[in-house]
């Protein structure tokens, strides 16, 4: 009876560790499975990854490239902006000499009427012949030059001394110098007497005609100088068109005026052939000490 138990117990105890075995086996074989299909996922999860990662480098790489590409574009650009044939000053002293000497026989005239150098002081006659160094070195640069005149200049009068004093090279400016009047040389119905106290305003700049700047500088503030000797040879006077163009712009002093240096008057004719708008030309010529500013209500500039 013991026996059989026994045998029994050691039978059952045999089947047990044969169960255990049986149950570690499938439990290694899960962990197995397990373990490959993490393994699996990870290496899916990396490889997404650094598909991902190597689409954002090429991206990256795509954009840098980009704005390499559009950087020299823009520097290209600037280059051939910036470009300006090189010559030596010989050559550019030439070619302006020939712009000059064509303006003579082609060009628009304008002369300076120095007639009225007896009203004037040492001091502003000073003022005046560097005025006209200005007004000629306008002249020399600008691509489309008057034929200018220095009319009533007399040769033994303080203005002249000064011009030669003052100017280097005066003797050879491109201009014709005279002790004659303006009114001598041209005729009156091609003339334009500019003075600020006309009623009309200059709307064009016409080839055809000799425009007038008086050659004053008047610190005393002489009333109608210009306009009077105008008005008594009985010429077609302008005024510049600052009316229609500008506004006046408050300022502390509340001074506005229209009086301009004969340099300056000069550079905002030339702004205006080369440009064709008055408003573009005022603006430029006009200094903002004068009280003055382009109007934004200006009525739109018809054709030149």
């Amino acid at each position: 009876m013991n026996e059989k138990l026994c045998s029994s117990v050691a039978q059952q105890m045999i089947l047990n560790e044969d169960s255990v075995s049986d149950l570690m086996e499938l439990l290694s074989v899960d962990v197995e499975l397990s373990s490959s299909a993490a393994d699996r996922e990870e290496t899916l999860c990396s490889k997404n990854v650094m598909r991902k990662q190597r689409n954002w480098e090429r991206r990256l790489e795509a954009k840098r490239r980009k704005r390499k590409e559009e950087k020299q574009r823009r520097k290209q650009s600037q280059q051939e902006k910036d470009f300006v044939p090189q010559f030596s000053k010989r050559v550019v002293k030439a070619i302006t000499k020939e712009r000059l000497e064509e303006a003579r026989t082609t060009g628009p005239r304008l002369c300076v009427d120095l007639s009225m150098t007896d009203c004037m002081s040492h001091k502003e006659i000073s003022r005046l012949a560097g005025q006209i160094r200005r007004l000629y070195g306008s002249n020399k640069k600008t691509q489309q030059p008057f034929h200018l005149f220095l009319t009533d200049m007399k040769k033994d009068g303080l203005l002249y001394r000064e011009c030669i004093r003052m100017n280097a090279g005066f003797l050879n400016y491109l201009i014709d110098v005279t002790e004659d009047s303006w009114i001598e040389l041209f005729p009156s119905e091609d003339i334009i007497y500019l003075t600020p106290d006309a009623s009309e305003a200059l709307e064009q700049v016409d080839d055809d005609k000799v425009y007038i700047l008086g050659g004053l500088v008047d610190e005393s503030i002489q009333k109608k100088i210009s306009y009077t000797r105008a008005k008594e040879l009985g010429v077609q006077m302008a005024r510049l068109p600052i009316d229609e163009y500008m506004v006046k712009k408050p300022n502390s002093k509340n001074f506005y005026s229209k009086i301009l240096a004969i340099n300056q008057v000069f550079e905002i004719l030339l702004t205006y052939r080369d440009t064709g708008s008055w408003t573009t030309a005022l603006s430029a010529g006009i200094p903002v000490g004068k009280g003055y500013v382009a109007s934004s209500e200006a009525l739109p500039e018809g054709p030149r």
